[in-house]
């Protein structure tokens, strides 16, 4: 349909100009890997995910999903400032009371799983207290925000929705770091081109908004 082909290509074109930041940052890290502090590690974490559609024709339950990677990051000394990035499989996905209305229920639609499966790149900015005479290599606090584009490569195909190829969304969280190797965090990502939508009712479409708790595992100090 048309506004799922506008969508797809919002999704395409917001894709695109953040390729030209991502190889513009690339080339920054390459410029300063000999003073930059990269390391990898695993990440898992869980996410409970709320579906907001565009009017409130009926009841949508947020859902409990997961999500598991590689975490990356690149730390700049002295300064506290850095980059994190990784590479996840992550499920999303709410309940949806189809059957509230007429125009559904009819069709023998009821309380639908809607679960969404992606591919997630974050690109964030990040602030670590690196400065605690020493307390850093215990217990480092630290904020990050950012972008992250999701590349849908899974639905529970639930017939009476389209779905997007995509997803892009801005994320602002918090977190700790304990012994240099260990990351707890939590984070809030609100969606910004929108991930589902009706096939019956034109412009009815829903955006991610997703609550996150990861714990990340460092193999580099």
């Amino acid at each position: 349909s048309l506004p799922l082909r506008v969508n797809n290509i919002l999704y395409l074109k917001i894709m695109k100009r953040h390729i030209s930041l991502l190889v513009l940052l690339c080339t920054i890290f390459c410029v300063t890997t000999v003073s930059a502090q990269f390391r990898y590690g695993a990440m898992l974490g869980v996410n409970l995910t709320d579906l907001k559609f565009s009017q409130n024709l009926f009841d949508v339950d947020p859902a409990v999903g997961f999500k598991a990677g590689v975490a990356t990051e690149v730390m700049f000394p002295g300064i506290g400032f850095g980059l994190n990035s990784g590479l996840m499989y992550e499920m999303r996905g709410a309940k949806l009371h189809l059957g509230q209305k007429e125009v559904w229920g009819s069709q023998g639609y009821g309380t639908e799983h809607s679960y969404l499966h992606y591919l997630t790149l974050p690109v964030n900015l990040r602030f670590k207290w690196t400065r605690m005479n020493g307390l850093e290599d215990y217990v480092a606090p630290y904020v990050f925000g950012g972008p992250e584009f999701s590349l849908m490569v899974g639905h529970s195909h639930v017939k009476a929705l389209d779905y997007a190829r995509g997803d892009v969304g801005l994320i602002a969280g918090f977190g700790v770091e304990l012994f240099k190797n260990w990351q707890v965090q939590g984070s809030y990502t609100w969606g910004v081109t929108y991930a589902e939508r009706t096939r019956l009712l034109d412009d009815f479409s829903a955006k991610n908004r997703s609550w996150n708790v990861s714990v990340i595992y460092y193999f580099r100090r």
